[in-house]
């Protein structure tokens, strides 16, 4: 200590609030250190509605929001599996957390479109509502919407149709409202969709060939519930119940 008490040495107080660089005090050598430390930087935009480090394990092994392939105009495919969806227990705003997350990480730039699947949906297990869904895409950034270029609804129903009809302009924004496709069959999703470009689960197909084979069902009617058409035909004498 004795020996350095005659040191002459300088104490520069910066005060927070002054907003002075701080790279001006350092050497050229280390300021171009700096300056290469930033241009090595990347941002992520985060949006106000994501938790940091919130997982979502539990939602992406149900698989009911995957993104696959591409559909004939280029847009990347968010397919959406409506039964696999477990809407009892999830809470909208969680689900809202999941799409903007889903969007963020995975959709963050070109065109894409949506492959709702509607395949035996039941509305109390597996439908969030359509309140919740415009909230949702309402809450969008405007970038996302623009680039959202159609939905493919698949397998509707009478009254997923009516609904939609009825109370889709007032419940969904133009802009979704207009980009609804309804596709009735598999084959017809291919005209749009290359086979082999998205995953069909096996319930969706057995559930195009019940439309197929009873076109009714489309309607709500059930021409048939307990299936006697295929109990094999079987006649009886009426001259053996003669009084």
């Amino acid at each position: 200590m004795a020996e350095n008490a005659g040191e002459e040495f300088s104490v520069v107080v910066l005060a927070s609030d002054l907003g002075v660089d701080a790279r001006s005090l350092l050497s050229p050598a280390e300021r171009q250190a700096a300056a290469d430390d930033d241009e090595n930087v990347v941002w992520h935009d985060c949006h106000a509605h994501l938790i940091a480090d919130e997982g979502f394990s539990d939602l992406e092994v149900l698989q009911a929001f995957r993104l696959e392939g591409a559909d004939k105009a280029g847009n990347r495919i968010l397919r959406i599996v409506g039964k696999y969806f477990p809407a009892l227990i999830i809470s909208g705003e969680r689900l809202k957390r999941y799409v903007f997350h889903k969007f963020f990480t995975e959709l963050q730039e070109g065109p894409f479109c949506i492959l709702y699947m509607h395949s035996t949906v039941q509305s109390e297990d597996n439908n969030p509502g359509i309140s919740i869904m415009r909230w949702i895409y309402e809450e969008l950034p405007s970038g996302y919407k623009e680039r959202l270029q159609i939905v493919y609804f698949l397998h509707p129903g009478l009254r997923s149709r009516l609904v939609l009809a009825t109370f889709g302009r007032f419940f969904l924004s133009g802009g979704l409202y207009w980009k609804i496709k309804y596709v009735s069959r598999l084959q017809y999703l291919w005209d749009d969709i290359k086979k082999g470009e998205v995953e069909i689960p096996e319930f969706v197909h057995k559930h195009d060939d019940l439309l197929e084979h009873r076109p009714l069902t489309d309607y709500g009617i059930e021409p048939d519930p307990f299936h006697l058409t295929e109990v094999p035909a079987m006649e009886y004498s009426l001259g053996r119940f003669r009084v």
